[in-house]
């Protein structure tokens, strides 16, 4: 009887935990995906009504532009903020854009565009950036212009602390000098939170939404 007891417990620890395993690899991604989809078209609407906001004026949470990564098929909404259950989890980037972290906006002259954003689960939008080779295209769009970066370099791993990755010109980027530049942040290994891996790029074309779409959105 005990034994019989203590294999049904296992056998049903065991299903709870391929189910929250489940959970969190698949049906995640599917309640981020749509989050992120829905706070799209609303951005997309707003800018459609000309509903005007100065640039870096944005609450914690708020969406204010479109990321495109082309290479990964990935088009995903950035918000203000990095807060976990606010922004990530529901499947946006999120702009390193308060406090100590604060960093600059796509429309500043001068200054690093820095982002987080999930590698795994609740939307992944930053899975597979480690494919990206230099030269590839990121654009960003805001209710103003499309912001066109050039993927420039690649830190596999580093630690969370190392908050001078997102600096206005980060060291181990290549960048020897203020410009207009992009950091991408996520976790790593997959599955993990224990590192970070940084991708940087560097602005290549501002160009008007009212010119159309740059190249790397209409090839």
């Amino acid at each position: 009887m005990v034994s019989r007891g203590l294999g049904e417990l296992f056998i049903t620890i065991g299903v709870l935990m391929l189910l929250f395993v489940a959970y969190q690899l698949w049906w995640t991604n599917i309640i981020a995906q749509q989050q992120a989809r829905e706070e799209r078209e609303k951005l997309q609407k707003q800018w459609a009504q000309d509903d005007k906001r100065a640039p870096g004026e944005f609450e914690p949470g708020e969406g204010f532009a479109i990321m495109y990564i082309p290479k990964l098929d990935v088009v995903v909404p950035v918000a203000e903020g990095i807060d976990k259950r606010n922004v990530l989890d529901r499947g946006m980037v999120g702009h390193y854009g308060t406090g100590k972290l604060r960093t600059a906006m796509p429309s500043d002259k001068r200054g690093n565009f820095a982002v987080a954003g999930h590698r795994n689960t609740h939307g992944e939008p930053f899975r597979y950036i480690n494919r990206l080779q230099p030269g590839d295209p990121i654009v960003v769009e805001t209710q103003d212009a499309y912001y066109t970066y050039e993927m420039a370099a690649i830190l596999p791993e580093t630690s969370p602390s190392n908050i001078g990755v997102i600096g206005p010109v980060p060291p181990g980027s290549g960048f020897t000098g203020p410009g207009r530049y992009l950091t991408m942040t996520t976790c790593t290994p997959e599955f993990t939170s224990k590192y970070r891996m940084i991708v940087w790029g560097k602005m290549v074309e501002e160009r008007p939404r009212s010119q159309g779409k740059p190249d790397p959105l209409v090839k």
